[in-house]
């Protein structure tokens, strides 16, 4: 694993913000943290990362133990936590030497070719000159994982990376998500956009009240959950036998008062582990003498497995 917790958990006083979180994160993964605002999230990344001292449990980043080996570990990990932070009045190409300066292992004769390289990568390049205060907030986002990529790294951390972006932009960062990982390096992914982790995310793990509620493979996680056919049939008396011989007992939908002219509408749920294959289903119905002259299946998506599980919506303005 590349990250891997137990028993992780800190407190600020009376209040446990983060209880007993046992993470797994495998390499090569695109994973997404999921949670509403205080659900713990950036105080799980602090402690990750080193900045945060836990209250409990233990943490291993990369195979080694932190905080007790963090200068060994840090150096191969690239971080945008809580926002980038620059010298305004410096250009971005500035801001990059001299983060990059900053770093105990960074080697000063590639820096301006590693620098350059970076701001390519992140779109940048036609603004290298610019300085900052004059960058809009999605520049500054796409300049905070520029200083992340200046060298290479095998894990990035990235805490809500397309804030601010425009669509050209987010669309530009999931497709730099992506390469990362394909070049081999594992991303954790801190947002509230689950359409984005949807697309990009391999794995997820969703916080709620401190506490990870669920975690593991993105299809995984939607099979935990529940799935609806829609039925149009005339044939409603036979087809309600099907399905719940099928273990998927039916309601008559009447569509807001409004009749279908091809027959009811029947709906189903059922969890989708115990789905049958809707082939499998329509084949079932067929047999038994059922028109079927409508046929729809509706998964849970993310965003409906996260209210399921913290009874929460996003905060967007996170």
């Amino acid at each position: 694993m590349t990250i891997e917790t137990q028993g992780l958990s800190k407190r600020f006083g009376h209040q446990l913000a983060v209880d007993n979180v046992d993470l797994a994160v495998p390499h090569g993964a695109v994973f997404g943290f999921l949670g509403p605002n205080g659900s713990g999230k950036t105080t799980t990344i602090r402690m990750l990362l080193g900045l945060a001292a836990a209250s409990a449990g233990t943490v291993s980043v990369l195979g080694l133990p932190m905080p007790q080996r963090l200068h060994e570990v840090l150096p191969r990990v690239g971080a945008l936590v809580e926002g980038p932070a620059f010298y305004p009045f410096l250009s971005g190409t500035a801001n990059l030497h001299r983060l990059d300066a900053a770093g105990r292992h960074a080697a000063p004769a590639t820096r301006t070719a590693r620098v350059a390289s970076a701001l390519e990568r992140v779109g940048l390049s036609h603004a290298a000159g610019k300085r900052v205060h004059a960058y809009s907030l999605g520049m500054k986002q796409r300049l905070g994982i520029a200083n992340a990529l200046l060298s290479p790294r095998e894990l990035l951390v990235l805490d809500e990376p397309t804030n601010g972006l425009d669509p050209q932009g987010t669309r530009e960062v999931r497709s730099l998500v992506r390469s990362l990982a394909a070049d081999g390096a594992t991303v954790f992914v801190s947002s509230h956009l689950l359409a984005e982790v949807e697309q990009i995310c391999t794995h997820a793990a969703i916080m709620s009240a401190g506490r990870l509620v669920a975690q593991g493979p993105l299809a995984e996680l939607r099979q935990a959950g529940e799935t609806r056919i829609r039925l149009l049939t005339p044939d409603a008396g036979t087809a309600s036998e099907v399905l719940l011989r099928l273990g998927m007992p039916p309601e008559r939908s009447p569509e807001a008062g409004t009749p279908e002219p091809d027959g009811d509408v029947l709906t189903a749920v059922a969890a989708a582990s115990r789905l049958a294959a809707p082939e499998d289903i329509v084949a079932e119905l067929v047999a038994a003498g059922v028109r079927v002259r409508g046929f729809s299946v509706e998964r849970e998506s993310l965003e409906e497995r996260f209210v399921a599980l913290t009874g929460e919506g996003f905060d967007i303005a996170q």
